[in-house]
């Protein structure tokens, strides 16, 4: 079939040739349609010729018919005519060069080049014949083809086999690809990885094409052009897709648009026009379209691949190519962890640490002092620079005057913006959430578990530079601190509220590291960090990095022995019992300088428990009986009433178990009927220690489940936790073990992993595996325990642990009978 057609053509040639000069004047109009209908025909049949040669061959077809002067038409349509029928004897023999090429191939293009010559320069036949064919040929080499070849690979390149894979395989089947995600995420390397890839080069071939669309003018005209040139299609200045349609239905295709934000910006110059081409586009069922772009406005049939940041491994591969050394440092593993893996600031941190030469301690040097500021090389301001491409946007602008200053509050905090909590937060800002949507489409955010955050990379050079020139960020400040201001008390509706901070402690608690810095001589901010530690203590135990700059403060300061009070109590919750008696020792002595009795009241409370928990309950008692004489004289009922619910504990410890009791039946006495329920509900628990110490169990029950009642009914996790833990070893030295690990799982449900309270559940879990001879189990269950321990500071628990294992391992090691699990 394609040898008649190019026959038939050929004929066609030579017959429109032999016509005299008025009819070939006449026909000059006519002949344009028909080598119009030739071109459409070759172009669907001619596939042994090169998609070059085919296109080149129309183009010169077309050229004799482009003039009204008759004489150099019929020179050049004869000569046409003679080389199409060379064409047509060298499809016949059909030979191939050594490289596997047709030499129908070079025969074409031999003859174009002819045509050329003879159309411009208004040769004769005979001048023709004269025509050197080796520089026809060198004219015709690889640098004059049509079309664009896309750029090479990267050459460092690590951890997106996966990715890659994935997008492979979907350009394959021609589905639509946007690589969505944040500037020097890495999107253009793995769009230029999947076009050099072997499968996509088979399916593909030669057109495999790239286009840069931030490097023209933001248009349709230049978006058609740009694509025209690239292609090859030859069609100059298209004014939309149909002259171009013919030509992109011809062949299989790969054309990735690459930085397609700077055309899909829905505010930006021709954004619908533009937007319908490359949807268009993505509707050839012989084309795949494969974008890669910051903002998510894509047309709808494209698929969405996002792309993250690198392994932690893949970094440090990608790191170390660059840098050029196999010495690897846990130093710089931390510096690209705080740069959470972003590649275009790791490969701009390698590059500089290896143009200057330095070793890896100058580079944690010159990161701790200016961190992404030392993300410049020579050559380039690369991450400021995409940076900036983004707030330049059409886009970003339309997002209105607010958008900055939000932005940089978003950078400011680790964690982002709560969005369940712009409301109270921001509330200056009608529309918020608008604009956060907005930066999760321009990938300057992204959304993780509920806050509109930022990768490490984008914060550093977002944030305020001087936090306090930011009237929002110190509007959010205010907010924050009035929050954390709310006294918290289980017996009050505003209890379950103040459970916010197991959210946004790191927000805050960032927040006031900086603020404690640049506004130290504000009491508001250190009254803040003994409310913030206040909410840690309630709802999320654990230490915090304030503990250097609190204790610095000096000791006339008023906010330091609140400040160390707070400090102790946290000491407290992770296990580590010492440093909460140092603490409350230190603040004791402040308190009595500053002659404020209610607060020595307190705080020899709470030294007095700590006693306790150090086996030094004697001391605990003289404590404890300090504090409620000052309660007394002042007639605080309900002080008194929790004095003696720590004294009752402290009895006990010291084994006077009927003082105890006594104890904790007045401070219930002191108590009104409807008034401190959580008091109440602590002198019941520790009524059932009491009873279960005596060995009474049934009463022991009785008032732990008096205490659950009321500690459900407030939503106290803490004491849940504890009473369920009590139930746990009562049941458990009762030797029902069924009932022991039921309320121990109970337990597990009212605290988080990493605390000291699952520490606690852990280690008598394991004790009742041991006890049932479960001893492979027991013995994972403590080691998770001392890992718990250990990372808390709790030294003096974690001994006890080890001594546990060890006994684990004994009976492990020895042969046992079986037991009865309950």
């Amino acid at each position: 079939m394609t040898l008649r057609a190019v026959a038939a053509i050929q004929a066609k040639i030579i017959k429109q040739g032999k016509r005299n000069v008025a009819s070939r004047h006449l026909h000059a109009k006519n002949d344009k349609e028909k080598i119009a209908a030739w071109r459409l025909n070759l172009v669907r049949i001619l596939h042994i010729f090169s998609v070059r040669s085919i296109v080149s061959v129309w183009r010169l077809l077309t050229l004799p018919f482009q003039t009204e002067l008759a004489i150099n038409t019929h020179v050049a349509v004869s000569e046409l005519g003679r080389k199409v029928s060379d064409i047509h004897r060298t499809v016949v023999k059909g030979q191939e060069t050594s490289d596997g090429k047709n030499t129908s191939e070079v025969s074409v293009t031999s003859v174009l080049a002819v045509t050329e010559q003879t159309a411009h320069c208004g040769l004769d036949s005979n001048q023709v014949s004269n025509i050197n064919y080796k520089s026809i040929r060198h004219l015709t080499s690889e640098s004059s083809v049509l079309g664009e070849s896309p750029p090479l690979p990267p050459r460092t390149f690590f951890g997106r086999d996966n990715l890659i894979e994935k997008t492979v395989d979907l350009a394959g089947n021609f589905v639509p690809i946007a690589l969505i995600g944040a500037g020097g995420i890495g999107k253009t390397s793995i769009a230029l990885a999947v076009l050099h890839h072997d499968r996509i080069k088979q399916q593909f071939g030669n057109d495999r094409r790239f286009i840069r669309c931030d490097q023209f003018p933001t248009s349709r005209a230049h978006l058609l052009r740009r694509l025209s040139n690239v292609t090859g299609a030859g069609i100059e200045n298209p004014e939309d897709l149909t002259p171009l349609r013919t030509f992109l239905s011809s062949r299989k295709m790969l054309i990735v648009l690459d930085n397609a934000e700077s055309i899909l910006d829905p505010q930006g110059t021709d954004a619908r026009e533009i937007y319908a081409v490359v949807e268009e586009l993505g509707r050839f069922d012989n084309i795949c379209v494969c974008i890669t772009s910051r903002i998510s406005t894509t047309p709808p049939d494209f698929k969405h691949l996002d792309t993250p940041t690198l392994s932690k491994d893949a970094a440090l591969d990608t790191f170390y190519r660059i840098y050029d050394s196999n010495d690897r440092s846990d130093l710089v593993n931390g510096i690209l962890e705080q740069l959470d893996f972003h590649p275009l600031s790791i490969t701009l941190l390698a590059t500089v640490a290896h143009q200057n030469k330095w070793d890896t301690n100058r580079l944690t040097k010159e990161w701790e002092k200016r961190r992404t500021g030392v993300l410049q090389t020579q050559h380039s301001n690369s991450l400021a620079a995409t940076i900036e491409l983004s707030l330049a946007s059409p886009m970003f602008q339309d997002l209105g005057p607010d958008a900055r200053e939000l932005l940089g509050v978003v950078a400011f905090f680790p964690q982002g913006v709560n969005e369940d909590n712009v409301g109270w937060l921001l509330p200056t800002i009608s529309n918020a959430t608008d604009i956060l949507d907005g930066f999760c489409i321009l990938s300057l955010a992204y959304r993780n578990n509920g806050f509109v955050t930022m990768l490490a990379p984008l914060r550093d050079n977002l944030r305020p530079k001087d936090p306090k020139s930011s009237s929002l960020l110190c509007a959010t400040k205010e907010k924050y601190f009035t929050r954390m201001s709310v006294i918290i008390d289980p017996d009050k509706p505003t209890f379950r509220e103040t459970q916010w901070i197991t959210s946004e402690d790191i927000n805050v608690e960032h927040l006031l590291d900086i603020f404690t810095e640049i506004d130290a001589k504000s009491s508001g901010v250190w009254d803040a960090c003994s409310d913030f530690m206040g909410h840690l203590n309630s709802h999320k135990k654990r230490l915090t990095i304030l503990k250097p700059k609190i204790e610095a403060l000096p000791d006339d300061y008023c906010s330091k022995p609140n400040g160390l009070f707070e400090l102790s109590r946290l000491f407290n919750s992770v296990g580590n019992f010492l440093e909460r008696k140092r603490l409350l020792t230190y603040a004791l002595r402040l308190w009595r300088e500053q002659g404020n009795d209610p607060k020595v009241a307190w705080t020899l409370v709470h030294l007095s428990d700590a006693n306790r928990l150090i086996g030094l309950p004697k001391e605990g008692i003289l404590q404890a009986e300090e504090a409620f004489g000052i309660y007394e004289q002042v007639g605080e009922r309900r002080a008194q009433a929790r004095c003696l619910v720590t004294l009752a504990l402290l009895f006990r410890r010291d084994e006077q178990l009927d003082a105890a009791e006594e104890a904790a039946s007045r401070a219930i006495d002191l108590i009104p009927e409807k008034g401190d329920q959580s008091q109440i509900c602590r002198a019941h628990r520790v009524l059932g220690n009491i009873h279960q110490s005596k060995g009474q169990t049934e009463k022991a029950i009785h008032h732990y489940e008096l205490a659950l009642g009321i500690a459900s009914s407030l939503n106290w996790p803490d004491q849940l936790f504890w009473l369920h833990y009590n139930l746990a070893e009562l049941f458990f030295d009762e030797g029902r073990f069924d009932h022991a690990h039921a309320h121990i799982q109970r337990a597990k449900t009212h605290t988080v992993d990493g605390t000291y309270n699952m520490g606690c559940a852990m280690e008598l879990q394991a004790r009742i595996w041991c006890k049932q001879h479960r001893f492979e189990e027991a013995s994972s269950e403590v080691l998770r325990a001392i890992d718990v321990y250990e990372k808390l500071g709790a030294a003096s628990v974690v001994e006890g642990c080890k001594e546990t294992l060890l006994d684990i391992r004994k009976k492990l090691s020895s042969p046992v009978s079986p037991v009865n699990r309950d």
